[in-house]
């Protein structure tokens, strides 16, 4: 297609804004495809009321309850699905008394908050706040929190989850975000638990459905491995967020994992953008081709309103969103962002479970409403 334009616009997306318009992004493809900008007299969220069942949702994860929560035999909570992924939360407090498989596909483990151990068929990972673990599928593993609550965003990948290829990073090159040689591998005990008499389940999940598997030994007994397919974590402190002084990036900027029809986003502590007529804060936009499910981990959420940490925010396809007024107001007041959060854009329709929807924030289309002086 070739480019065109008409009336008001800028020569530069999100810089130099003609006065008195609101920039929005129209594109396709989670911002690989292609795309307009619309410069308008109003932002495109200054709605006065909302109906149906497609709007801006917000979740509060804090306030769900998993059956491993209470019952250390008990289980994760589904929240979201669809055919290619799903999102969970464990909030383990003391070791699964099982082994877990998941015949489905990949997990990846995010840690909100905790820490503890992770015994795997490839040995034993330390696991902390921020770290991010992927299992792949097939692989078991057991749990083992430290004292207190291991707060966990599980997010299984249908069939696989992979990180971005030195290709698919291009000119940043293959170095960009986090060097592979900074990931942490699990490490092979000296000795393994027996526990004498007891017997050692592992409980393997196969298109949602559990089966179970008891074994007379340790299954996790190997004393050694090689290849290219294992367990491994990294730290988001380990992430280098890729930035520029003078134009704000768009989310792919940020892609972290990718997997089928989806992929994962990681939003880190960085300065803002420099220039005086440059956008500091994301861009209003409308999803053409993905949901986008933001989970705020920790730090000053500044586009957003009344969002604390360990909730969830849920903007489908065909949804308007954008900064908040406070955050478009205040922008150029803001030298730099704290916050931490982890986005997961997929291209077919999140279903949302009733457990969800039983910590859902009704109001959170409102919070986009201008209020009275």
């Amino acid at each position: 297609m070739y480019l065109y334009h008409q009336g008001k616009h800028t020569r530069q997306a999100h810089v130099n804004l003609p006065e008195g318009t609101f920039e929005e992004e129209h594109g396709r493809q989670g911002f690989f495809g292609p795309v307009s900008h619309l410069y308008r007299l109003h932002p495109p969220t200054d709605w006065t009321d909302y109906q149906g069942p497609l709007r801006p949702q917000a979740f509060d994860f804090n306030q769900v309850v998993p059956s491993d929560m209470d019952d250390a035999s008990g289980g994760r909570l589904k929240l979201f699905y669809n055919a290619d992924v799903a999102v969970s939360v464990s909030r383990r407090s003391s070791a699964m008394p099982y082994y877990f498989r998941n015949g489905d596909g990949d997990e990846l483990l995010f840690v909100h908050e905790g820490s503890g151990t992770i015994e795997t068929d490839y040995g034993t990972l330390h696991y902390e706040k921020g770290d991010y673990i992927h299992i792949p599928r097939v692989t078991t593993y057991r749990i083992h929190p430290d004292a207190g609550d291991s707060f966990f965003l599980i997010i299984e990948a249908y069939p696989q989850l992979t990180v971005p290829s030195k290709e698919q990073k291009g000119l940043i090159g293959m170095h960009a975000l986090f060097d592979l040689s900074a990931i942490t591998l699990p490490v092979l005990p000296e000795t393994y638990e027996e526990r004498a008499g007891i017997p050692h389940e592992i409980r393997v999940q196969r298109e949602g459905v559990l089966s179970s598997v008891v074994y007379p030994f340790n299954p996790l007994d190997a004393v050694g491995w090689k290849g290219d397919l294992y367990a491994w974590k990294i730290n988001v402190r380990d992430i280098r967020p890729v930035m520029s002084h003078r134009v704000h990036l768009p989310p792919p900027a940020h892609t972290t994992f990718l997997m089928n029809n989806a992929v994962v986003c990681t939003f880190l502590p960085r300065p803002l953008e420099e220039d005086a007529d440059a956008l500091r804060i994301p861009f209003y936009h409308r999803n053409s081709d993905y949901d986008e499910v933001l989970f705020y981990h920790a730090g000053d959420f500044f586009s957003r309103d009344n969002i604390k940490p360990g909730m969830v925010t849920l903007h489908p396809t065909g949804v308007h969103h954008g900064p908040h007024p406070k955050a478009l107001a205040n922008m150029h007041n803001l030298k730099r962002t704290d916050e931490i959060a982890v986005m997961l854009d997929t291209f077919n329709t999140l279903h949302v479970t009733e457990a969800a929807r039983a910590v859902e924030w009704l109001d959170y289309w409102k919070s986009w409403m201008r209020k009275d002086p």
